[in-house]
């Protein structure tokens, strides 16, 4: 194929042919005259690759940022707490239990309404706040439809899809993102199922922020400022989930369950002030 375009060495237009298609715009041509050969037009430029969840992650507050000092007084509280909290509350256990039964694979599919939006108003191990508008929602779309709204959360929350992160799944049922929800069955109840189901792994504070959430828990213990919801781009579910490991990593060893960290935790409300 000939090419309507001047050679740069001996200026014929008559030889110049195409070589060869690179990427983007650009080609290699060639002067059948002299063998000159050239490049023109653009080739095509690499996307810069997207940062994964772990390089995002690695951008969030992490224990080493916290003072000795701070580190220090944390754990003679925490001693403290221990010495006179060998375990957690014994009635929470059994509670619990029951629930991790009822929101297992085998369970949740036939878990009944009542008990359902009994462990919506339970404050046992955890309170989740006011259930007003839960409460509202469950009476207006009544037991049978809220009872089957409220296992597809769990269900999508527990074992959706595992190319979704837990931080994403999260984050699509507290802020509504998706077609399966429960109005009132946000934040505080969601991480509420997490400490259940996984009592070794979460906190039972329910809040990221709010009264004694865990980022006001982060700063009143050890000084940290943990991102603030509104002015960050971080998800929320990212801030639940990693605000929860930091400070599990933070207390450290000693308690049986998240129930009983979270017990030492609101117990260093009043007592955390670094002398």
């Amino acid at each position: 194929m000939v090419i309507d375009l001047d050679c740069p060495q001996c200026n014929t237009d008559e030889e110049v042919v195409l070589a060869e298609k690179l990427t983007g715009t650009q080609r290699r041509l060639r002067c059948e005259t002299c063998g000159v050969e050239w490049l023109r037009g653009e080739p095509t430029r690499p996307k810069p690759s997207l940062p994964t969840l772990a390089d995002i992650r690695r951008r969030f507050p992490r224990p080493e940022d916290v003072d000795p000092k701070r580190l220090a007084h944390a754990q003679v509280l925490k001693e403290d707490f221990l010495r006179r909290n060998p375990v957690p509350a014994p009635e929470v256990t059994a509670y619990w239990d029951r629930y991790r039964a009822i929101f297992s694979a085998e369970g949740l599919p036939d878990a009944a309404p009542q008990d359902l939006k009994d462990f919506a108003n339970s404050n046992v191990g955890a309170n989740p706040g006011n259930m007003s508008v839960f409460n509202k929602e469950w009476h207006r779309l009544g037991a049978q439809q809220s009872a089957v709204d409220v296992r597809e959360s769990i269900e999508y929350l527990l074992r959706g899809p595992e190319h979704i992160p837990l931080e994403d799944r999260l984050t699509n049922l507290i802020a509504g993102d998706i077609s399966i929800g429960f109005k009132g069955f946000r934040e505080s109840l969601l991480t509420k199922v997490l400490c259940i189901v996984y009592p070794e792994r979460f906190l039972t504070i329910t809040k990221y922020t709010g009264e004694a959430g865990k980022r006001e828990i982060a700063r009143a213990l050890w000084g940290m400022e943990l991102p603030d919801p509104e002015r960050t781009t971080w998800t929320i579910g990212r801030l639940v989930l990693w605000s929860n490991d930091l400070v599990f990593a933070l207390i450290g060893e000693g308690f049986t369950t998240g129930q009983h960290a979270a017990e030492f935790l609101w117990s260093t409300r009043t007592t955390s002030q670094v002398t």
